[in-house]
């Protein structure tokens, strides 16, 4: 089985990497299955639902979350409608939503889970992903021998511990947050494939693919705004893995696509990188244009 994960995506130009980059992507390395972190895509903090059924509608099987999972409300009342969206699996047992599921590839099914680090995160807090790990990882292993767990954690030192405890025992697990690729990508000796941060989907030319500007008045002032998103050289990122049938890990590639960017209908005269705050219409990918959420939320039903 060949999978491909699309590393965190963020903002509009995120989602327009995502669109752009994955025709050609597909071409390049054909791939059985697509799992896509989307944490960032609405507005650069959370996932929209709107934007979930389009990056559905895009070609993603599976779209993961981490610590904005809860972020966007039109999303959060509905997750538990909307089966190829996954939040952290280690929250509280009344949360919304699923941490895991069992999806179809082919002829072949795929289990794919969410674990939510304890390091870092000030406004959402997860149970131990070490205490759920084994627990998590033999219900699913009875299913099917192929498991992918996105890691969305903070700390490196955390990735690396849970990395060692989960080798041999699952199929890949992939670090997501950071939003920086990480050059530590390796199949453990157990058939486990790891690396410890994806990178992102979105601007190359920016601060976590929001306006650069913008993060250093932050710093100056101590006052937050993610609002303002970057645009200049967009890129898809992430990993590419090939599986045996046994779900052990046979490599583990990192992907790094640059693109052409993102057309603008009234460009105007903005700061390195910054989107104008007008435009002269509706943005090139808002997905409120082409889309029918409830129809594409059937669509999801796909999943086992």
């Amino acid at each position: 089985m060949k999978i491909l994960y699309v590393a965190e995506i963020v903002g509009k130009t995120g989602v327009y990497a995502f669109k752009k980059g994955l025709p050609e992507l597909r071409r390049r390395k054909p791939f059985d299955f697509l799992i896509a972190c989307a944490d960032g895509a609405t507005g650069g903090n959370g996932l929209g639902r709107n934007h979930a059924a389009y990056l559905r509608k895009l070609g993603a099987d599976v779209l993961t979350t981490g610590e904005c999972c809860f972020y966007k409300k039109d999303l959060t009342e509905n997750l538990a409608k909307i089966p190829y969206v996954l939040r952290p699996e280690n929250l509280n047992a009344e949360a919304p939503g699923f941490g895991s599921r069992i999806y179809k590839a082919g002829g072949e099914k795929v289990a794919v889970a969410v674990l939510l680090g304890q390091s870092g995160f000030a406004k959402i807090h997860g149970n131990s992903p070490y205490a759920a790990l084994p627990s998590l990882l033999e219900r699913l292993g009875q299913e099917t021998p192929c498991v992918i767990v996105d890691f969305h954690a903070e700390a490196t030192a955390e990735k690396k511990a849970l990395f060692a405890a989960a080798d041999g025992r699952c199929s890949a697990l992939i670090g997501s947050h950071t939003r920086v690729q990480t050059a530590d990508e390796t199949v453990l000796p157990g058939g486990t494939a790891v690396i410890c941060d994806a990178g992102r989907t979105g601007s190359a030319e920016s601060v976590g693919g929001v306006n650069t500007e913008s993060r250093i008045k932050e710093y100056l002032s101590g006052i937050p705004d993610w609002t303002r998103e970057a645009w200049a050289r967009p890129e898809l990122q992430g990993v590419f893995i090939e599986l045996d049938s046994r779900g052990r890990a046979l490599s583990i590639e990192r992907i790094r696509m640059e693109l052409p960017e993102m057309p603008r209908q009234n460009p105007g005269k903005t700061a390195a990188g910054e989107a104008p705050q007008e435009s002269g219409g509706p943005e090139p990918d808002d997905p409120e244009q082409d889309i029918q959420t409830e129809q594409d939320d059937q669509a999801g039903q796909a999943a086992v």
